[in-house]
């Protein structure tokens, strides 16, 4: 990789990290789609996991008192069962569905039944939506609006108690997607141990500049920013998976 390319990556980690400090979501959806642009797929998702550690695991130390540990048990447990399942079928997509899947995720939360509706205290939907979002993480690269809005909810959890939670999970689910993509599929993929450093470094960095920001936020602005970054992400890569589709985009 060259300088000026690591410099660009380290600029992107910084700012999608400073995004998921303050929602606690959409950066790593904005880095994975950059990953996956200069990348390939296994190795791209094995640098993504590692800086998403680093981001969720300092966004959880600084938020460490509003983790609400309802919530994460259930959570990993499905994540936990997803990862085995997956491990057994050993599915990589091609870069175009990887895209699609990442954008529609959030719309097709929409058509879930009304009794499925996310309650992030509820033990029964925390691992449904934990299985669910770590089959979508190992197929995307992320869980992206679907974790986010079973973290937003019912309106039962503050800004900072959404951001710390989904925080400490995230850190335990792109810990098992880094095992997934470096350890049990063929062809794993590799990370540089300078570059992996400089991931964890920009992340951090990105979320301690973010602490102010959401302190001084109100829940509903949260709230309501959080909905409109998740539809406009969305639709974006969307339209970068079904653009590459077109144009004839073929595996390298």
């Amino acid at each position: 990789m060259t300088i000026p390319l690591a410099a660009f990556l380290c600029l992107i980690m910084v700012g999608t990290s400073l995004l998921s400090g303050i929602f606690g979501m959409a950066g790593g959806l904005i880095l994975v789609g950059v990953l996956l642009a200069i990348m390939p797929l296994p190795d791209a998702m094995a640098l993504h996991a590692i800086t998403q550690i680093g981001s969720n695991g300092w966004r959880s130390i600084l938020w460490f008192r509003y983790v609400r540990w309802r919530s994460v048990g259930p959570y990993l447990a499905g994540n936990v069962l997803a990862t085995a399942a997956w491990a057994t079928v050993q599915f990589i997509p091609d870069k175009p569905w990887a895209l699609i899947g990442l954008g529609a995720s959030p719309f097709l939360v929409q058509l879930l039944p009304r009794g499925m509706k996310p309650n992030p205290e509820s033990i029964p939907q925390g691992l449904a939506y934990g299985g669910a979002c770590m089959g979508l993480m190992l197929i995307t690269g992320v869980s992206g609006p679907l974790a986010d809005t079973f973290f937003l909810g019912n309106g039962t959890l503050d800004r900072r108690q959404i951001v710390a939670t989904k925080a400490f999970c995230q850190v335990v689910s792109h810990a098992l997607k880094f095992v997934y993509f470096s350890q049990l599929i063929p062809n794993s993929g590799s990370v540089s141990v300078w570059l992996a450093v400089m991931g964890v470094a920009a992340s951090m960095t990105g979320t301690t500049l973010a602490r102010r920001v959401l302190d001084a936020m109100t829940d509903s602005n949260f709230r309501r920013w959080s909905r409109w970054i998740i539809i406009v992400v969305g639709i974006f890569y969307l339209a970068q998976g079904s653009w590459l589709l077109i144009s004839g985009w073929s595996n390298p």
